[in-house]
């Protein structure tokens, strides 16, 4: 690149830094982006990859053009900088997110044995049971909580209960059943 290129992508870097001049982030953008994709797919990376890194390249153009020194190196030494280390970064956390493939949280848990998921069905008729039992404010209430996950502020406003009797209510719910399944030999809900 000659010495007079060099003066004019300096200069459309400075109208971009001190006025946000869009034509000048346009021009710049058409010259260097095929460039910068070329670059970085010549590194290894795909068309896909490379653009995304070209378009974090712009956006630091866009937002830091400011730190641009022309005095230091050309705009085409700074943008290509700035791209080579964006690569390595996404290269280091491509790196870090590699999975142990047998890592033992990774790993499926055993199917549970026959005599466990009878006992499981059991368990889950008697709660039904239970909840049966209840009043139909409490058993809705209780619903709510813990088979739609809402918090005891979200029950209230659905409801239109105070917010103390949301959760008094539930703590009844729960000490009912509490009762009714300790009489049917579960101990702990």
């Amino acid at each position: 690149m000659d010495s007079d290129a060099r003066q004019h992508f300096a200069r459309l870097a400075d109208a971009v830094a001190t006025r946000r001049d869009q034509a000048a982030f346009a021009e710049l953008f058409d010259f260097f982006a095929p460039r910068l994709k070329s670059f970085l797919m010549r590194q290894k990376l795909s068309a896909g990859e490379a653009e995304e890194i070209v378009q974090e390249v712009m956006i630091v153009l866009w937002h830091k053009a400011d730190l641009y020194d022309p005095a230091r190196s050309s705009l085409s030494t700074w943008l290509f900088r700035v791209a080579r280390n964006r690569r390595i970064d996404r290269a280091r956390r491509a790196a870090n997110r590699k999975l142990d493939e047998k890592d033992p949280l990774l790993q499926p848990s055993a199917p549970p044995a026959p005599d466990e998921m009878v006992e499981h069905g059991d368990r889950e008729e008697i709660v039904r049971a239970a909840l049966a039992k209840l009043p139909g404010d409490q058993v809705k209430l209780i619903q709510m909580a813990f088979f739609f996950g809402q918090s005891h502020s979200e029950i209230a406003s659905a409801t239109g209960l105070p917010l103390g009797t949301v959760k008094s209510r539930i703590r009844l719910a729960f000490g009912k059943l509490r009762i009714l399944l300790r009489e049917d030999g579960i101990e702990s809900v």
